[in-house]
């Protein structure tokens, strides 16, 4: 999700994981995926599975998400109408994300004035994540990577994961979705190539206290070879990525 900046790993290491049934489509994710305000969004949700990266969250009406680094929202207007007026949806920015982002992370705050009145936008330090009230649900997706990486500070991913797992409910769910990068290279690749191993993401959040739910193979594509930077035209919009669901324990 870097894309935004500047205008714009394999299961083998991980043992044996968990791997979640794809789950059945609830209807309210696909009444809230055809919603009209989402006119402009739907040329984009065969290709990155929108529906059921949604599911697998296992968002509901009346939560309180987190659509972290949102970029122009496109998860947070499916989000908004899941969620309806109980509940509600913070769009946070990463101070220092935010500053080379396009769009300007401010013009989300239109959202709230265009359909989606239960938004609204928070700008904080990297260093700092929290939230004005326990949420659901910590949503991320290709931005994982980009914490320890030199613009936002080098920031210990570990001590944003306990941050996360601090602003969460009791069974809250932290998704993180990313672009895979090579079995055992850890962080090498965050900055370079904009992918991260797996095994570190899942070792990091569960140092944090998170436990492990399991992932979604919805994004896996076998024709990746891991060692192109996202943005290659070869690749670009269609990285092997991994969904993680972590769960704080009740």
């Amino acid at each position: 999700m870097k894309t935004l900046l500047l205008a714009a790993c394999a299961a083998a290491s991980l043992g044996v994981a968990a791997v979640a049934a794809a789950p059945a489509i609830p209807a309210y994710v696909t009444a809230a995926v055809a919603d009209k305000g989402r006119a402009d969004d739907t040329v984009d949700d065969a290709r990155r599975h929108l529906a059921e990266v949604v599911a697998f969250s296992g968002v509901k009406s009346g939560d309180k998400v987190v659509d972290l680094i949102p970029g122009s929202g496109y998860f947070t207007k499916v989000f908004s109408k899941i969620v309806g007026p109980k509940g509600h949806v913070f769009m946070i920015w990463p101070n220092e994300y935010a500053k080379e982002a396009q769009p300007d992370p401010i013009k989300n705050q239109g959202l709230a004035r265009t359909g989606y009145p239960n938004t609204s936008v928070i700008l904080q330090p990297g260093a700092a994540f929290e939230t004005p009230e326990p949420v659901d649900l910590v949503f991320t997706v290709q931005n994982y990577h980009d914490y320890p990486d030199k613009f936002m500070g080098k920031l210990d991913p570990v001590t944003f994961s306990k941050q996360v797992y601090k602003a969460l409910k009791p069974g809250g769910v932290f998704l993180v979705v990313d672009h895979t990068a090579e079995a055992g290279s850890g962080l090498r690749d965050t900055d370079t190539l904009h992918r991260i191993d797996p095994a570190i993401v899942k070792k990091e959040v569960e140092e944090a206290g998170f436990k492990f739910e399991g992932e979604s193979k919805a994004l896996k594509n076998p024709g990746d070879d891991l060692k192109k930077v996202v943005f290659d035209k070869a690749i670009r919009g269609h990285t092997d990525q991994f969904i993680y669901k972590f769960r704080k324990p009740k």
